[in-house]
């Protein structure tokens, strides 16, 4: 889901709910993600849910990947990715923020690593700008252990999500011609990691039918929240989504 901003890759999804062995699944949400930005507003996102699970190939909300190693315990796949992290000065009412560069939406593509076992999965993930927007490269890693009480399931995770110095300077960054613009000093941060915690809760409501929710935290890096443009040094983002599985 600063991204919107969401901080995990798939970057909507928690990263509990990416990898489903059902064919396919359809259905709705919506996403609330805090602004980390000076004068933006909260967000809500109405979001649609489709996931399908190939021999080979797959679709997960904004993520395509073909994979390259497929088994129960072990998925490596190609992956490209919708990155909704943006800056829109329509956004904000900071009169200092206005006078800024608008920073895009991105397509990424890298590679992904799922690893399941009875001791709770470890999935990783590692991407590039595609598009020549920030130049940045995202390596998320999320470690998530999974409780089941019948229809009901449970599914706590931690991770820390790493931004390249071309990402941060792109969505944080302040240039000296911003600066100039806007008043605000100029800005050049470096790589970070961003660590989180999530939690995520699915309740099947019969074969078909899934209800789920999932909230992250999200602490910032330094680098982050001491942007000029920054005004948070923690982020909120939950997902609330209901799905039908053929």
């Amino acid at each position: 889901m600063n991204y919107l901003k969401v901080s995990a890759i798939a970057l909507l999804l928690p990263a509990s709910m990416l990898a489903q062995a059902n064919p396919l699944t359809l259905g709705a949400s919506v996403i609330y993600s805090q602004n980390p930005y000076k004068g933006g507003q909260e967000r809500y996102y109405p979001f649609p849910i489709i996931n399908y699970e190939g021999d080979r190939f797959f679709i997960r909300g904004i993520q395509a990947g073909y994979y390259l190693w497929n088994d129960e315990a072990n998925q490596l796949s190609l992956s490209v990715l919708g990155s909704p992290q943006n800056f829109n000065t329509d956004d904000t009412d900071n009169k200092q923020l206005k006078q800024l560069s608008d920073r895009h939406m991105t397509l990424m593509g890298g590679v992904t690593y799922r690893h399941s076992a009875e001791w709770g999965i470890v999935r990783t993930v590692l991407v590039g700008d595609m598009l020549d927007n920030s130049n940045g490269f995202l390596w998320d890693l999320t470690y998530l252990y999974r409780f089941q009480f019948g229809d009901f399931t449970l599914t706590p995770g931690i991770g820390a999500l790493w931004s390249s110095e071309n990402q941060n300077d792109y969505y944080y960054g302040i240039s000296k011609n911003e600066s100039r613009r806007s008043g605000l000093s100029s800005y050049e941060p470096d790589a970070s990691w961003n660590p989180y915690m999530e939690l995520t809760a699915t309740y099947a409501l019969n074969a078909n039918w899934t209800a789920s929710a999932s909230g992250r935290y999200t602490h910032l890096s330094d680098e982050v929240k001491d942007s000029p443009m920054v005004d948070r040094n923690s982020q909120v983002t939950v997902w609330t989504g209901i799905s039908y599985t053929f």
